[in-house]
């Protein structure tokens, strides 16, 4: 199993390069889809970017681009992951992976990592405790998110960190419902 996803993609149209790897990210060749949260996360912080509207919007639009350009890619490498990727799915994720979901394919976390941002007061707090609750639910992969992951297409490889994503949101609502409990402020939830 070689430490880094293959580079000769010189077969995959470059606009579908960007989108699937989120500008490249997906090249990094140690746990690459924690870096794909990160980028997600960065963006969100960007001024007017994490408000419901906007975020809304760039979920659904790159859901959808992420879709085909995650099944154009991996139809072209196919399952190749990098060694932390192996030893998660080993660890978490028992049994065959019927459809390919490389390493190098990271939008379905950024798209992920928004999903988990959705309707939080986002501070460094609630983003911290976001993206620790999605990058666990996308390791673990609980139901529904190893059954969704298997539809093929793009579909599955988008579709499990829309799942995550969703578990991670209520998990980080219900974190900071208990911290502003426990602190004796629940006002200052949301």
């Amino acid at each position: 199993m070689p430490d880094t996803p293959p580079t000769e993609v010189h077969n995959i149209p470059l606009v579908h390069r960007l989108i699937a790897t989120a500008g490249f990210v997906g090249y990094i060749p140690w746990a690459s889809g924690t870096f794909g949260s990160l980028v997600g996360m960065g963006i969100a912080f960007l001024p007017g970017v994490a408000s419901p509207g906007p975020l809304i919007l760039l979920i659904l639009f790159f859901l959808f681009l992420g879709v085909r350009s995650s099944k154009i890619v991996a139809e072209a490498v196919g399952h190749q992951l990098t060694k932390s990727a192996t030893i998660a799915k080993e660890a978490f994720q028992k049994g065959e992976h019927d459809v390919p979901d490389p390493s190098i394919v990271v939008i379905d976390e950024v798209v992920g990592m928004w999903i988990a941002l959705m309707f939080i007061p986002l501070n460094p707090v609630s983003a911290a405790i976001a993206f620790v609750a999605f990058r666990f639910f996308d390791i673990v992969k609980p139901p529904p998110a190893r059954q969704v992951e298997r539809i093929p297409k793009g579909w599955g490889i988008m579709l499990d960190d829309v799942v995550a994503g969703i578990y991670a949101n209520l998990s980080t609502h219900a974190a900071l419902f208990l911290i502003a409990l426990i602190t004796g402020n629940p006002e200052s939830y949301g």
